[in-house]
């Protein structure tokens, strides 16, 4: 159990770090702090909430036609990419792009994308989700895949649009042998 927790907290104060914005950004701001009434305010988490569903749709869309622009415009250029293949941490630009270039070379057409238990919390100018995905195909070899993802990731919002800043892509791995878990299903 103390594993678990401590896991989890640690996930959060990366969520938190990972999600704030840059000093700079919140100085420039120079904003007071809102004092709208509940309502209004839960109108726009909910308003928030319907756009980063609309965002994450569309990079469903994008990753099933392999339309590399359509994905990259999920994300910001100095997106942080904590994915499953090395290096421990992946950045925005070239790289980033040329890494989802390979993920969709390497499979046949077309690659079946489904995100479930999606759950999204959003306040102002930055949210978060976190979810269950499934990616599956057949691959340029002939393998069949179907392997069950954990993804969480970390918008902002800026000039009235969410983008991703950060992203963390993992699979369960047994502690007992090191090796991942690539068979679990939910």
């Amino acid at each position: 159990m103390t594993f678990k927790l401590g896991g989890v907290f640690l996930c959060i104060v990366a969520l938190v770090t990972g999600c704030s914005r840059r000093p700079n950004e919140a100085d420039s701001r120079n904003r007071t702090p809102s004092l709208q009434n509940p309502m209004t305010m839960e109108e726009n988490r909910t308003k928030d909430e319907a756009a980063i569903r609309e965002l994450i749709d569309g990079f469903v869309k994008a990753i099933r036609a392999k339309d590399i622009n359509g994905v990259m415009s999920v994300f910001t250029p100095e997106v942080i990419s904590f994915d499953l293949g090395p290096p421990l941490q992946h950045g925005g630009g070239d790289t980033f792009t040329k890494r989802w270039q390979e993920l969709f070379e390497s499979y046949q057409s077309p690659i079946d994308y489904e995100v479930r238990d999606l759950s999204i919390t959003a306040n102002d100018d930055v949210a978060f989700s976190h979810s269950l995905n499934r990616i599956s195909g057949t691959m340029k070899n002939g393998q069949q895949t179907d392997r069950w993802l954990r993804w969480t990731a970390c918008y902002r919002k800026t000039n009235d649009k969410w983008l991703i800043v950060h992203e963390q892509v993992s699979v369960p791995i047994d502690l007992g042998n090191g090796k991942a878990m690539l068979d679990l299903k939910p």
